[in-house]
């Protein structure tokens, strides 16, 4: 039996929430609002997730974080600003442009020494962390393009330690991974990672409504 959503959430109600359960410091609010005069400005995370993923690195105590797919910056500075001073966060993107909005605002944060930035294609930075043996991460994030979701995940499930956390932004995709008669590479690679991930015995797995989905996964 399925349950119920009772409560729609609409563009005013959006608004209200990120009104009274999202708190943003001067430097977050204009990182968010030079992201979105980009054209692909849409790309970027909302506060109530760069609320949520600070909490959880928080929450788990995370001194070494990945993020696969890292635009302009917001998620990783929300994150590194939950982690201690001698906390480190690997960023993977492939853009220099986009980028380097993302290391000007982490520079005035504050943060940029915690900040492991690696432009390239993420599943070689990925391969490369793991020939480095530098540790197993504590929180990884991913964010990137949607096809190669399933090797991202398993990327960073390989670098992480057990009791671990994965967040996996896009997972509802608009709306459309409940829709079969939508025919579009992304939804589909989004859709297939969702069915699979349920069934995968090496993490607990729950996805969140948050923003466009968000699935968590704990390394068992």
């Amino acid at each position: 039996m399925h349950s119920i959503r009772t409560t729609p959430i609409t563009e005013e109600l959006a608004r209200y929430l990120e009104d009274t359960s999202t708190r943003e410091d001067d430097v977050w609010r204009r990182l968010r609002a030079e992201t979105a005069e980009l054209q692909a400005g849409g790309m970027q995370i909302g506060p109530d997730q760069a609320r949520l993923l600070s909490w959880l690195a928080k929450l788990i105590g995370a001194r070494r974080t990945l993020e696969i797919g890292t635009f302009t910056g917001a998620s990783a500075l929300a994150v590194v600003q939950a982690m201690p001073e001698d906390g480190r966060l690997v960023a993977c993107d492939v853009s220099e442009e986009w980028t380097s909005i993302a290391r000007k605002y982490w520079i005035e944060a504050g943060v940029r020494h915690k900040i492991d930035l690696r432009l390239g294609p993420a599943l070689d930075t990925l391969a490369a962390l793991g020939r480095e043996g530098g540790g197993l991460f504590d929180f990884a994030f991913i964010d990137a393009d949607k096809e190669p979701v399933w090797s991202y995940y398993e990327g960073a499930l390989a670098l992480l330690r057990p009791g671990g956390l994965i967040a996996v932004d896009n997972t509802l995709w608009g709306g459309q991974v409940a829709d079969p008669s939508v025919r579009d590479p992304d939804k589909e690679a989004i859709d297939a990672f969702n069915r699979r991930i349920i069934d995968d015995p090496r993490v607990d797995a729950v996805q969140l409504t948050v923003g466009d989905g968000l699935t968590l996964l704990r390394k068992l």
